[in-house]
């Protein structure tokens, strides 16, 4: 993603979270002084729901989600690359089921109130397909990179090369 996308990207997941923040303490003070302000919770839930699929389309971008790849290491670059280009194909087509599905949901859920606020629960519903998007869209821009790097060996479609990969990668290139 160019930089200037992933600052605003970056900036988006910051105000949320600030505008969370808030949320969360100004219900706690109010319902400490007997006012309790249900929708603000609410919305709260309704953007952290929004938060985690910006941040885990950002992390499977930068590669930073967890995984166990004990037995990956064991392969060579252009293999582990071949078989995370399969594991790639197998979870775009997870997701995009995924969005199918949340789209249908969307769909049922228009009428729906999101508990006392008033909005939608569409809104909520949304954010799975929109968020499955996001991560394919990931995912496939690690998979262009890994393949159009792949003499250079510096790029792995889920994981980041570690520093001992690339040095050892760099040796056997010289020999």
């Amino acid at each position: 993603m160019p930089g200037f996308l992933a600052r605003i990207e970056f900036a988006v997941g910051a105000i949320l979270l600030g505008v969370i923040t808030i949320l969360v303490f100004v219900a706690a003070l109010m319902r400490f002084f007997g006012h309790p302000l249900i929708w603000s919770v609410d919305l709260a839930q309704l953007l952290f729901i929004w938060l985690c699929f910006l941040g885990a389309a950002r992390a499977m971008r930068e590669r930073a989600h967890l995984g166990v790849d004990y037995l990956a290491r064991k392969l060579s670059h252009r293999n582990r690359l071949i078989l995370e280009t399969l594991l790639t194909a197998l979870f775009i087509g997870f997701l995009m089921l995924l969005a199918v599905e949340g789209y249908k949901l969307t769909m049922l859920n228009r009428e729906r109130q999101f508990g006392d606020s008033g909005l939608s629960y569409a809104y909520v519903t949304i954010a799975v397909p929109v968020g499955c998007a996001m991560l394919s869209l990931s995912m496939l821009g690690n998979l262009y990179q890994s393949w159009k790097h792949l003499k250079e060996k510096r790029y792995l479609v889920f994981s980041r090369t570690s520093t001992a990969d690339t040095l050892e990668a760099a040796a056997q290139s010289e020999v």
